[in-house]
């Protein structure tokens, strides 16, 4: 026949297992709290300007500098960067241009990916993404991009970018004067998704 226990040993077990529930139930509190209040761990925020509703490209059919069409083909999985410079644009365009090709090389081995679609004439002199296809301007296609005339920010980096998932959805856009390394960290993120 076993004794019962003793006050203080009852007690010191009643507490422990109250220690327990107050912490597997608080944790859960806490969670939903962070949850429903919006907050995300700063890995998981992306840094472009997340479109909602994301613009549909779809129906675009652009075409290439050399007449041909560009297919949106969501089977092979291409996610792209979109530039889309006015005409006039000078040194802005060669920084740009080398910045995004910088990011575009930072891919390594998922560079061939990710193509870079340029709306207009790329500036010459500068090296461009191997993956780099000249579109020919289209009004359809520009209005399409939210907010492609805004202009501003730092030196070098004062036109829009978009980013394009493979289905043809421009789901990302970087203000003028965005850091190229935000650029990069997105898409690396989304390189992992395919």
């Amino acid at each position: 026949m076993s004794t019962p226990p003793n006050a203080p040993s009852r007690n010191r077990n009643r507490g422990m297992l109250i220690a327990l529930v107050v912490i597997f139930l608080g944790s859960f509190a806490v969670a939903g709290a962070l949850r429903f209040s919006g907050w995300r761990p700063s890995g998981l925020k992306n840094h472009g300007e997340l479109l909602q509703p994301p613009s549909d490209l779809r129906q675009q059919t652009p075409t290439l500098a050399d007449g041909s069409t560009y297919r949106w083909n969501p089977v092979e999985r291409t996610w792209r960067i979109v530039v889309a410079p006015p005409a006039d644009c000078g040194n802005e365009c060669i920084e740009l241009a080398r910045e995004i090709n910088l990011v575009w090389q930072l891919f390594g081995h998922n560079a061939d990916d990710v193509h870079v679609l340029w709306i207009g004439t790329p500036p010459a002199g500068v090296e461009l993404p191997d993956t780099l296809r000249q579109l020919q301007p289209s009004p359809a296609l520009l209005s399409a991009l939210p907010r492609a005339d805004e202009r501003g920010g730092r030196s070098g980096r004062d036109l829009p970018v978009y980013v394009v998932d493979p289905n043809g959805f421009v789901i990302l856009r970087y203000a003028p004067g965005f850091d190229p390394g935000d650029l990069r960290s997105d898409m690396a993120r989304l390189l992992k998704l395919r």
